[in-house]
């Protein structure tokens, strides 16, 4: 509009000024008219010409070398398709899209645990607390609980600020449940609450990474989070690489490996990430196998960085979780002789409350200065949320028994977990006996990383169409079932193979149909494709 004025108003000029008899002193126009027209023109070629402050040439290149194939490509045609599904019911060859691709159990119908639920909505409106109804309401021990962690807040504020690490009273639960947990003390001090553990690995990132030439020790298969943060911190990956004929073990042989190759190349290893039960491969570690990694991180210098989101996932008679914390403390090391960062959720195991960003970091084996520093760091960002807060310490300190909800709880948590259970075994049999596929048996966490083995003719079909040929079965799949799954490229994997990641979130009777689907699918793509 105002160029529109700017234009108008300088055309009414020129034609008044056209009007005028010219004489000798004013065959020119006057200085204030030329400096107006000259204004009114500089305005518009400015308009006109236009170039944007912010372009991807300029913009941080470490952003655009980071990647997150979890809510990728495929994920952002599968919300496409739901739209078009909404707009246009019938015009797709199927009636809804089956998200497979995140491990957000809720978002899929899995329902919260009520004790932890109960005491949120407590915590968060106290004045009903106090109320004649609310005894019916919530169970006695919810109540009880509520007001221990009010009192444990200054203020009995859930809106307020914390202290940067966390409210005091409720790192004092986290540190008691995982005392109970491994045997080992805990001390309250080395936990720093965050929004869900992803805030946590950044924090470890940006402590550690100098320049390009600091690396930090990555599983390849990973979750893309471990890539990504390091390439945002701007530092190096250096691969080591799980053996999927074994059940994706891993190695010291290859660590060792990895970290030689690194160091001939100039690159400062800083680090080893162990993701433990595995993300997105499922493979629970034995603990003398965490024994020979915890002995590697000490010969080599190296900080342990354990992700241990998924300890409640643990599916397998024969597998149990056992923290790195507590095989270190078990083999005698202790604080003076292994730095060590353990990662914890509550976004997964049983409760899978993902919105409610909570989580935190135990901080171990770091000097009082370097604690200064990751306190620093932790007050930038003020402090986390207080309900993740709160559910932190309620994970870590569910009902016991002779509570009131212990039956209510235990049957929750164990009709979800054997659920998942089940669930794991179906996909894992069912993608077992499709042509050219073997998926390794789900022991842990909530996913399945079965390997294809693809044609050559939809491996040069996907080259044609400038994608990875893992992605190209993906997007097949997806436009032809709407069942979503991600490409293994985007976890990483050995040069030449393929995978992908496909959770076992949905909902026990959803299960059949994505077998279905992607059955069909499947042994139609292999016919079409055919060498």
């Amino acid at each position: 509009m105002r160029k529109f004025v700017g234009v108008r108003l300088r055309t009414l000029l020129i034609r008044s000024l056209d009007h005028q008899k010219p004489s000798s002193s004013s065959a020119s126009l006057s200085s204030s008219q030329s400096r107006f027209l000259s204004s009114t023109s500089m305005a518009d070629s400015s308009t006109s010409s236009h170039v944007s402050p912010v372009t991807l040439q300029t913009i941080n290149p470490k952003v655009l070398k980071c990647e997150y194939a979890v809510r990728g490509e495929i994920v952002s045609i599968a919300q496409s398709l739901q739209q078009e599904l909404q707009e246009k019911p019938g015009s797709l060859p199927f009636d809804e899209i089956l998200y497979c691709n995140i491990g957000n159990p809720q978002s899929l119908g899995q329902q919260p645990i009520t004790f932890f639920r109960e005491v949120l909505a407590l915590c968060d409106h106290p004045a009903i607390l106090d109320k004649s109804e609310t005894q019916g309401l919530f169970s006695a021990d919810a109540i009880e609980r509520a007001w221990q962690i009010l009192d444990q807040i200054p203020g009995r504020a859930t809106g307020a600020y914390s202290h940067s690490q966390g409210i005091k009273g409720l790192r004092d639960t986290i540190a008691a449940g995982i005392e109970a947990r491994d045997g080992y003390p805990a001390n309250p001090n080395d936990i720093f609450l965050t929004d869900g553990a992803s805030p946590a690995v950044h924090m470890m990132m940006q402590l550690l990474i100098r320049s390009e030439e600091d690396g930090i020790l990555c599983p390849i298969p990973q979750y893309p989070l471990y890539s990504a943060s390091i390439a945002l911190h701007g530092g190096t990956l250096v691969p080591y690489y799980l053996d999927e004929a074994t059940g994706w073990g891993l190695e010291t042989s290859e660590l060792k490996k990895q970290l030689d190759a690194a160091k001939s190349k100039g690159i400062s290893v800083r680090a080893l990430v162990v993701i433990n039960p595995g993300n997105p491969t499922g493979q629970v570690l034995a603990e003398e196998n965490q024994r020979q990694i915890v002995e590697f991180c000490k010969q080599e210098g190296l900080v342990l960085l354990a992700d241990e989101v998924y300890q409640e996932n643990v599916y397998v008679p024969d597998k149990q979780f056992h923290s790195f914390k507590k095989v270190s403390r078990s083999m005698g090391y202790g604080e003076d002789d292994i730095a060590l960062v353990s990662f914890q959720s509550v976004s997964k195991g049983y409760y899978g409350e993902c919105g409610k960003r909570g989580g935190y970091m135990e901080v171990t084996g770091f000097s009082s200065e370097i604690r200064e520093q990751i306190y620093k760091v932790a007050s930038v960002n003020l402090c986390s949320n207080i309900s993740g807060q709160i559910l932190a310490s309620l994970v870590m300190s569910p009902p016991k028994v002779g509570d009131e909800s212990y039956e209510s709880y235990d049957a929750e948590r164990d009709g979800i977990l054997s659920s998942l259970a089940r669930r794991a075994k179906t996909l894992e049999d069912a993608l077992n006996s499709l042509e050219g596929i073997t998926c390794n048996r789900a022991e842990g966490a909530m996913y399945l990383f079965p390997r294809i083995n693809l044609p050559q003719k939809a491996i040069k079909a996907a080259e044609a169409a400038n994608t990875a040929p893992d992605a190209f079965y993906c997007r097949q799949l997806l436009n032809a079932t709407g069942v979503v799954v991600v490409p293994g490229s985007g976890f990483g994997q050995v040069s030449g193979t393929w995978h992908f990641r496909c959770t076992i979130l949905p909902q026990e009777d959803k299960i059949p149909a994505i077998v279905t689907r992607i059955t069909d699918f499947h042994k139609k793509f292999m016919d079409e494709n055919r060498d």
